[in-house]
């Protein structure tokens, strides 16, 4: 971790603007370097990749793969966990350095289904009021969920984001698939929308955004306070900005940064490679590649 941020409210956000725009939490992805280049393009709120919760907390090294400054605010540190005791030890390590602190419920690799972590936790309501009791009790900056749809019983879903609110999670984001669901399949906006009505706090909502065009109809079909977007920030790192392809500035700034914080290799190539692929004829893009 590099030294204490400046804080940003996240909470004041979703009092001050109505619609957010969020980087969702991408495994090896939404490092520092990206993180930063989507400031500039209408990112309100950047979300770390998932943090194994147990192995940050007991460990130096793993702590040092987390680092952020005074341009990455407000920044959202995601956690993976299945014990409340490690979440709350690793939320205590990190919160001086974050704006938030948020569990990842929706995670759908089976590897971390078997470890009892991610999806696992969505269908478990009692394990995550036990996590959110424990981290809120332990760190005093806001703190949320990321759950997807119950398989087969909304009610479930609808169990999990009241208990949640009644811990005094500040807010939720709610993928709508579950965790069975292929990205490529359609998001269930229904459930989305009942979740969003079960609850007094704000919700965003995760799945299909990859232009200006599906944030406009998630939120008219759902009335969430922000959407978040995955592979298609990746993919287009201006789309909250209104772009519909990635501009080479936004290249340029990625390239810049990425080199100066020594960006691993493969994660440089895959930006790049995620970014100009719309650009590039199917001959560059095997070069390339």
């Amino acid at each position: 971790m590099v030294y204490e941020c400046r804080r940003q409210s996240i909470l004041q956000l979703f009092e001050d603007k109505p619609n957010l725009n969020v980087c969702a939490p991408m495994v090896r992805y939404s490092k520092g370097a990206f993180r930063e280049v989507l400031r500039d393009y209408n990112v309100d709120i950047a979300y770390t990749p998932m943090i194994l919760a147990d192995v940050f907390k007991s460990s130096e090294f793993a702590r040092l793969d987390y680092t952020t400054n005074d341009r990455d605010c407000p920044v959202v540190v995601q956690f993976a966990a299945h014990d409340p005791v490690d979440l709350a030890h690793a939320a205590q390590l990190v919160a001086p350095y974050a704006d938030g602190i948020d569990l990842n419920c929706g995670c759908p690799q089976k590897w971390a289904y078997k470890e009892c972590i991610g999806a696992y936790l969505s269908e478990r309501p009692e394990m995550v009021q036990e996590m959110v009791r424990s981290v809120k009790g332990a760190v005093d900056i806001p703190c949320s969920i990321k759950i997807r749809k119950h398989p087969t019983d909304m009610r479930q879903t609808i169990e999990l984001v009241r208990r949640a609110e009644k811990l005094g999670i500040d807010w939720i984001t709610v993928h709508g698939r579950t965790r069975h669901q292929k990205s490529t399949e359609p998001v269930d906006y229904e459930a989305i929308k009942l979740a969003k009505e079960s609850v007094s706090i704000p919700v965003l909502a995760n799945g299909g955004i990859f232009t200006l065009a599906d944030a406009d109809e998630m939120y008219n079909r759902t009335g969430v306070a922000g959407v978040m977007s995955a592979r298609g920030l990746l993919q287009n790192p201006a789309l909250f900005a209104g772009y519909a392809e990635t501009p080479l500035d936004c290249v340029e700034k990625y390239i810049n940064l990425a080199l100066a914080y020594g960006t691993p290799t493969f994660i440089f190539h895959h930006h790049l490679m995620y970014m100009m692929e719309s650009m590039m004829s199917g001959v560059e893009r095997k070069t390339f590649n």
